[in-house]
């Protein structure tokens, strides 16, 4: 038997490996939106996307409650008990009405075949496809965070004279566990673009 498999060198090399790919999400793959790049800058992209199924609640005080009610709708806590595939990004937004968390559904879903929700604060909702600005950043999705890049790519939307539509929103892609440096997190906006 290699002398190798015993030592404790090799069971730290085993288990940052495994913690490093299981962080990362190198481990399990989501489904995201398909979008067309219309346009690169060093600050933004341009993003063309089609119509998205979803499911949307209102946020509590809490991010973690407006998560466990969607997280529970995927989960089987829907009309039809079914289980749906997790997908990324989550989408956090703040307009007049309100804070509210988006799942997107996976695409084999139709506004037909997509499982009712089974209480009256979450919904199936279509979102609206078009053109979104996005800047990508790493880091941990705090307000904090998040208001400093959305700011950032706005005053460059301003300085091409790209138009926003709407309020800005948050879309992360990682878990809690992903190291922070390792996270990829966007700041977008819903766009006039010609």
């Amino acid at each position: 038997m290699n002398i190798l498999l015993r030592t404790p060198i090799y069971n730290f090399i085993s288990a940052t490996l495994t913690i490093f790919f299981l962080s990362t999400g190198n481990a399990m793959a989501y489904e995201e939106p398909e979008y067309k790049l219309i346009k690169s800058t060093d600050v933004y992209e341009i993003r063309q996307y089609d119509d998205r199924l979803a499911v949307k609640t209102t946020q509590s005080k809490s991010q973690n409650g407006a998560f466990r009610k969607l997280f529970s709708y995927i989960a089987g806590s829907n009309k039809s008990s079914s289980k749906i595939a997790m997908t990324v990004p989550v989408i956090q937004s703040k307009d007049s009405n309100g804070a509210s968390m988006i799942f997107f559904l996976p695409k084999s879903f139709t506004k037909q075949s997509a499982p009712l929700p089974d209480r009256d604060d979450v919904e199936l909702i279509t979102v609206k496809g078009g053109f979104y600005a996005v800047t990508k950043y790493s880091g941990r999705s705090t307000d904090q965070n998040y208001i400093k890049h959305s700011a950032r790519l706005f005053e460059a939307l301003r300085k091409d004279n790209v138009l926003t539509i709407g309020d800005p929103m948050m879309a992360t892609y990682n878990g809690p566990f992903t190291l922070p440096f390792m996270r990829r997190n966007e700041a977008m906006y819903h766009v006039n673009w010609k």
